[in-house]
């Protein structure tokens, strides 16, 4: 018996007396072919389902460069034997991929080759051998096995990794880029969060955090250019400003690819400058280490929780910070971030709050923390 093994059946005897409702039927792709019904009892073998699911915004999203109302999601589920695992893939535009690309991708996988959910790693390569890239198809095949791997442990994923979940921290309430009617409003809304995330890049960057400073003056904010700021000079004296505004952080102040800038102005600004579009994967961290402070990282960038982890630990080793972030997304994927969360100093995991048709229970938010969902193993989410 190897190690994994050990350690699952030790679990496994543990929680025998854990009782999660098996899916009785489960849709699955055979070869192509149209999809079929399986039985989950039937055997021991990996089967997924998937579907379009778009996702509606309470309110329209505006960013720097783009505006939207909905955003498109794929929602996937995997079972075996008897237990069923939820993943998910939410598409912003800028990922640059589609229901049409993720659900392409995920036709091409034939799961059920594999008949040890636990070998997550392994179904990655062979993830990365069928296509490269489609980043976030991958991210939702991962939180299933994820949350299923979990389910069969009987633990939550946080408890696997050794994470303290008191550790997690606030998480800020994203404020877009808006009419001041309409920012005042949001803020209003925003009202039980310790931290606010401003969003910015357009030439009201500054009427924005006074609307947000004369509605509540004392909340702590953070700033998400979406390299909106185009000069590394204006980019400084915005960093002044706002450090003498209660700002914590900014975020991708200038273009991704202009290292150099984002070096110039990490080594001479008063607040941390962390990363985002300029990082996606684990080997992204080594190069980025002197340019930015930190890094935000995101499930659907980085093809899921298991690269997500490893990032996290690089980062930390290399005395960077750490922030966990999210697309607008339901509480399936917001929550499987959350098992990250004690390892960060940030979060912004506020996706799920800011759709009208979440399909889950999970993670919440209480006095502006984060609080994982008890015991519930897995990802620890329901279906609403």
């Amino acid at each position: 018996m190897d190690r994994r093994d050990f350690i699952r059946a030790g679990v496994l005897g543990a929680f025998s007396g854990l009782v999660i409702p098996p899916l009785s039927v489960f849709a699955s792709k055979d070869d192509g072919q149209e999809e079929r019904k399986v039985p989950l009892g039937a055997g021991k073998r990996i089967v997924m389902r998937f579907f379009p699911y778009e996702l509606k915004l309470r309110h329209a999203f505006n960013l720097a460069k783009y505006s939207r109302t909905t955003t498109p999601d794929v929602q996937v589920e995997i079972g075996f034997d008897g237990l069923v695992g939820y993943g998910e893939a939410s598409m912003p535009p800028y990922l640059g991929e589609s229901v049409e690309s993720v659900t392409g991708f995920l036709s091409r996988l034939d799961l059920g080759q594999f008949t040890d959910p636990f070998r997550i790693e392994e179904i990655h390569d062979y993830m990365d051998s069928v296509a490269p890239g489609n980043n976030a198809a991958k991210a939702a095949v991962d939180i299933a096995l994820h949350d299923l791997t979990g389910k069969i442990m009987g633990q939550p994923w946080y408890r696997i990794w050794g994470l303290d979940p008191a550790k997690a921290p606030a998480t800020s309430f994203t404020i877009g880029i808006d009419k001041p009617d309409i920012v005042r409003t949001k803020v209003a809304e925003a009202a039980p969060y310790k931290v606010l995330k401003v969003k910015m890049g357009l030439d009201n960057d500054k009427e924005l955090v006074e609307i947000i400073r004369e509605c509540r003056p004392e909340v702590p904010i953070c700033v998400d250019a979406n390299q909106g700021w185009g000069d590394k000079g204006k980019a400084l004296e915005m960093c002044h400003w706002l450090s003498e505004r209660g700002c914590l952080f900014v975020e991708q102040p200038m273009a991704k690819e202009n290292l150099d800038d984002a070096a110039w102005l990490t080594e001479r600004s008063p607040l941390p400058i962390i990363a985002d579009e300029a990082v996606k994967r684990l080997p992204d961290i080594a190069r980025l280490k002197g340019a930015y402070d930190g890094i935000n990282i995101k499930l659907m960038k980085s093809c899921g929780m298991h690269e997500a982890y490893q990032m996290a630990t690089l980062a930390r080793a290399l005395g960077m910070k750490v922030m966990l972030g999210c697309m607008t997304e339901t509480s399936c994927a917001v929550s499987a971030a959350a098992q990250l969360a004690p390892m960060a100093e940030y979060a912004d995991l506020d996706g799920n709050l800011l759709i009208a048709n979440d399909r889950f229970d999970g993670m919440r938010i209480i006095d502006g923390k984060i609080v994982l969902p008890g015991d519930r193993p897995g990802i620890g989410v329901t279906l609403l």
